[in-house]
């Protein structure tokens, strides 16, 4: 089969990172007689710096016509880079922010699991996570706060910054509508998060899911206070299974998800229009104070490699031949440093990326 795949290396650690998951990208389609065809394109700090803006117009359009776009990681360090001295619409997040909407990219997928070898890398107590977990947050990604209306003025001769959150009938049915299909694929629990007890976007979030619900009879659904839900995911994080939500409560709670695995370098993500077309990325970010030094962890970006083979070309057997190679690797006890624990073999961005297409081709 043959896929052409818009690639964004990004800054810091994103080069570094793209290039071991091109590395078991090739292997694959050695293993499997595939061909996926790569075009380079820049967004962020990398974009700033040699088109003076985060995201170009040809940048968009070479990722429109692609199969699928793989990202590594934008930005740097916001006290010490000049790409923070611009204004706000010319950082670069600004230009992933504007990416997903051109690209309609409304549903974020992020998965937190325990791999069996990583236990004590989790922060919690081992009675709590006896059993493992393994959640999948489904996160609006195109409305809420992150694209509504904003300003900053003097009022009363006071600086009053306002940020205007709002949501749509159509956002909402359609986010959750995804969020009911994915739970049909799992364990056919879904928990809808909110802030219904404050906010009326939420009180209309809680309506449709309810409305919706009725068309998915077989999940068990429930509503959470999102605050209650930032305990919860503490207290007991394998009570859930599917997680859905709006754009700045998924972004916070997907990351308080993924530390829970002992490393955000260890968690891929997916976000998806309404066909299979797809933007795959890691959890974590740029990390520009390791960039350059071949210690940082591929292997969300390779699991973000496997989730678009799963979601976005539909190899779900190469997708699961991935996963399970990452999961010999670590259980043979190799990892990189954020992983690392007694007992184990710290080793190389590089390393590790050879270790886990040695181990596909030769499964």
């Amino acid at each position: 089969m043959k896929k052409n795949i818009a690639i964004i290396k990004g800054d810091g650690i994103g080069p570094e990172i793209i290039d071991e998951t091109i590395k078991i990208l090739n292997i694959i389609c050695k293993k499997y007689n595939h061909e996926f065809n790569y075009e380079e394109i820049l967004m962020g700090g990398a974009s700033i710096d040699k088109y003076g803006a985060p995201l170009t117009d040809e940048t968009i359009a070479i990722a429109k016509k692609s199969d699928a776009v793989l990202l590594g990681a934008i930005g740097g360090n916001p006290d010490t880079s000049p790409w923070y001295q611009l204004e706000p619409h010319l950082r670069p997040e600004a230009g992933l922010l504007k990416l997903r909407k051109e690209l309609n990219l409304y549903a974020n997928l992020r998965p937190a699991f325990l791999y069996e070898a990583l236990k004590k890398a989790c922060p919690l107590k081992e009675e709590l996570i006896e059993n493992g977990f393994d959640i999948i947050v489904v996160r609006e990604l195109t409305g809420g706060i992150y694209f509504g209306e904003r300003e900053t003025k003097k009022i009363n001769n006071q600086l009053v910054a306002t940020d205007k959150l709002t949501y749509s009938q159509e956002e909402i049915e359609r986010i959750t509508i995804r969020a009911y299909e994915t739970a049909m694929k799992r364990s056919k629990k879904l928990t809808s998060v909110d802030k219904a007890n404050v906010l009326d976007s939420s009180r209309l979030w809680r309506s449709i899911v309810n409305q919706i619900s009725k068309d998915y009879p077989e999940v068990i659904t429930e509503h959470m206070l999102v605050d209650n839900c930032a305990m919860q995911l503490i207290k007991d994080p394998g009570q859930f299974d599917v997680i859905l939500t709006e754009n700045m409560f998924g972004d916070i709670l997907s990351d308080e998800a993924s530390m829970l695995t002992g490393s955000i370098g260890m968690l891929p993500s997916a976000s998806l229009s309404g066909n299979s077309f797809g933007m795959y990325e890691p959890s974590h970010g740029s990390a520009p104070d390791i960039a350059g030094k071949n210690i940082a962890n591929p292997i969300a970006t390779i699991l973000s490699a496997a989730m678009m083979l799963r979601y976005s070309f539909d190899m779900t057997e190469e997708a699961n031949d991935i996963e399970n190679s990452i999961d010999n690797i670590i259980s043979s006890g190799y990892r990189t440093e954020d992983i690392a624990s007694e007992n184990t073999k710290i080793i190389s961005t590089s390393e590790i990326g050879n270790l886990i297409a040695e181990n596909i081709l030769n499964k």
